[in-house]
This record gives C-alpha cells, sequence and structure tokens, in this order.
C-alpha cells in the first residue's frame, strides 16, 4: 500500500472540497481518489469524510489527522533535498496570486528573469482583488496588502510602497489645491472599492507624529485601480495610487500629486507581504522567488 499516495488524495481533497477537483490536481481519475480514501480511512480504522450527496465535509477525526499530514510532502521534499544536494535548483509548478494592479504593473516585469535564470521552473500568475485561499485554490505563494491579511497565513514583508494623491491639473486648477487633510472635504473623490468588505478603503495621511484620515466625499467608486488613473486623469476628481500606477500619468503631466514634495503631510505607504500557508512552505521554489522580488523591486520600496 502506498500511503503517501493515499493521503495525498485524502489532503487534495479536504483542500479543495471535491472529489473530482482533487483528482484534476493530481492528475488521477475521480474513481482512484475515491478508492484511495475509502482504503485510508480502512486503514486507519475512522472515518475521515462525512459525505452527502451535495457535499464533502470533515468529520472530526478527519480535520485532526488533516492538521498532522498536511504538510507530509513538503517535508518530504525538503528531507530528500537535504541528503541528495546542498544546492538544489528550484523546479516545478510555482502558482502566485496577486491584486490586479500589482501583478499587473510589478510582477509582470519581474517574473520572466526568475523563470530565465531557473528554468524548470513552471510559473502560473492569478491575478485578483480578493483574499485567495493558497490551500482550496492551490495557490503557493501570495502577495497581499493589509486588507487581505488574514488569521491562518503567514505575512513576511516585502515592500513599502508610495501612495500618491493626486489629481489633473484641470481639476485642481477649477477647485484649488488641498494644503490640509480637512480641505479634502470641498473636493471629489475617485475611490477604490476593495472586494474585502465592499467598502472604499480609507485614506490615511501622517505628519510627523500625527494622523489623519482623508475626509473625501465620494465622487466615483470603482473596484480597477488603473480605470481610478484615467477617471482622475479626466478630471472626475482626486484619486489615491500606488507610485507604480501613478508615476507615468505624473511624469507626462495628466496627473498633478496632491501633498507633494512641498507639503508637510504625506499619504501612508502601502504595506506589501509575502505570504504563504505555513512557514514550512519555504521550499527553493519559494524562497527564490521571495528573494527575486526583493532583490527586483525599487530600493526605495524595500520593507
Amino acid at each position: 500500500m502506498n500511503l503517501l499516495q493515499l493521503i495525498r488524495s485524502f489532503t487534495r481533497t479536504a483542500d479543495t472540497g471535491s472529489i473530482a477537483a482533487a483528482a484534476r490536481s493530481l492528475g488521477i481519475s475521480a474513481t482512484a481518489v475515491g478508492q484511495n480514501i475509502h482504503r485510508l480511512e480502512a486503514h486507519l480504522g475512522v472515518r475521515l469524510l462525512n459525505r452527502s450527496t451535495r457535499q464533502l465535509a470533515l468529520s472530526e477525526a478527519g480535520a485532526l489527522y488533516l492538521a498532522q499530514v498536511r504538510h507530509i510532502e513538503t517535508d518530504l521534499a525538503r528531507a530528500q533535498a537535504l541528503v541528495t544536494s546542498g544546492d538544489i535548483e528550484p523546479a516545478g509548478p510555482l502558482r502566485i496570486a496577486s491584486s490586479c494592479a500589482f501583478g499587473r504593473h510589478v510582477l509582470a516585469p519581474l517574473l520572466p528573469s526568475l523563470q530565465q535564470r531557473y528554468p524548470q521552473l513552471q510559473l502560473e500568475l492569478r491575478l485578483s482583488d480578493r483574499a485567495v485561499q493558497h490551500g482550496p485554490e492551490a495557490v503557493d505563494a501570495s502577495i497581499r496588502i493589509d486588507a487581505q491579511l488574514e488569521d491562518g497565513v503567514v505575512a513576511r514583508p516585502l515592500a513599502r510602497i508610495p501612495f500618491v494623491f493626486c489629481a489633473s491639473p484641470a481639476y485642481l486648477q477649477a477647485h484649488g489645491w488641498p494644503q490640509e487633510p480637512s480641505d479634502l472635504r470641498g473636493h471629489r473623490g475617485v475611490l477604490h472599492r476593495f472586494p474585502t468588505d465592499g467598502r472604499p478603503l480609507r485614506w490615511g495621511l501622517r505628519k510627523g507624529d500625527q494622523r489623519a484620515d482623508a475626509p473625501l466625499p465620494p465622487g466615483m467608486v470603482c473596484d480597477d485601480i488603473d480605470a481610478l488613473a484615467e477617471l482622475a486623469a479626466a478630471g472626475a476628481g482626486i484619486t489615491r495610487l500606488a507610485a507604480f500606477v501613478a508615476d507615468p500619468f505624473l511624469r507626462d503631466g495628466r496627473l498633478q500629486a496632491v501633498f507633494g514634495a512641498d507639503s508637510a503631510w504625506r499619504p501612508e505607504p502601502m504595506e506589501v507581504y509575502f505570504c504563504v500557508s505555513d512557514r514550512r512552505d519555504f521550499t527553493a521554489r519559494i524562497r527564490a522567488l521571495f528573494d527575486h522580488l526583493q532583490a527586483g523591486l525599487p530600493p526605495a520600496w524595500r520593507a
């Protein structure tokens, strides 16, 4: 009996929520997955999954067993690497989840050079502004901001990216330049609605030890960062953009910074984290990705 194969079928089914999804992940038939789980239950003498016509759910024994065996594959791979070579080249699938804007503007330009360095890596980039679930969605690592952090995720600081409050020159000429956070009450905000709670994200400003939330009435709300930049450039109001989105607009003059270099107030930066589901998940592939991103980010952004 190949116990590891049985355990693999069980853990993938528990993580994905269905035998069919586990079969697709493992590249075997759903019948084989179901048989493997039955064999494992017979071997243990307990029921691991409660089955109905509509869903699968972990039994109490299944939840306890899953917590103990979830990382067996990773631990075995690490043990093999330690005894077979002191310098294993990263290889195999590496699935990365990120917010749409960060993935589009920051990760996409950096990942090709990672694969050129390690050609045995098989990279997959998944872009979504919701907080993906590592296990059920078979994601190895995710890039998240504060609003996406949740219990059960191990987060390492990756970057502190400047935010820029900005608007079109025509808008600022017509409505004036805010000097203090309270001045924003008289302006129109172009706000980002974040899918974690459906509410626009709050804008923070700092001046020394002082902190203020920008009291900006929403004139427009959008769930896409790049669209926010275009709306603001067309005169819709003041928006807040990460530097990697704002910089091209600032350089060509379509947007101008509010609370810029001549202001004592500064927008709070965007804290970005590199996340895995467990500390033991920092395999050679994950470590190569983390190190590559750290080295590729602008020095001023590094956490």
